[in-house]
């Protein structure tokens, strides 16, 4: 069975504890619903938030959905000088690695609360250089 990555990124909207693990956990109900994901089958989930959060670990929210058994870890985005397009301040991402036979392109990533952002370049890319 292959290990396909699937990206997600949101917006909390103060550093408190309650903010960061809501707006956590919408995007991981986000992502299970996009993808139909199995938590038995997460191999891995990497959290990481811009500096200006740090009131509590992402994590929690995983935890808190009955993640119990699967990895956790968490740490900072780098701090990129600003002005930069793709900066989303209050910013909480998470990188999942999921046992699947689908293929990588079956994947759905979501973007939600103005985190849409930080994949401009992606997208931009993608556009610049199709078949």
């Amino acid at each position: 069975m292959s290990v396909r990555g699937i990206r997600g990124a949101t917006t909390a909207s103060t550093n408190t504890g309650d903010a960061i693990t809501e707006a956590t956990e919408e995007l991981l109900r986000e992502l299970v619903r996009l993808n139909d994901l199995d938590a038995t089958e997460i191999a891995f989930a990497y959290f990481t938030t811009t500096p200006d959060l740090n009131a509590e670990f992402p994590a929690l929210a995983a935890r808190r959905l009955g993640w119990l058994d699967v990895p956790l870890l968490c740490g900072h985005d780098m701090n990129v000088q600003q002005p930069n397009p793709r900066g989303v301040p209050m910013c909480i991402r998470i990188l999942l690695l999921y046992n699947t036979p689908r293929p990588q392109a079956a994947m759905r990533f979501a973007y939600l609360r103005g985190a849409e952002a930080i994949k401009t370049d992606l997208d931009y890319m993608r556009g610049a250089f199709k078949p």
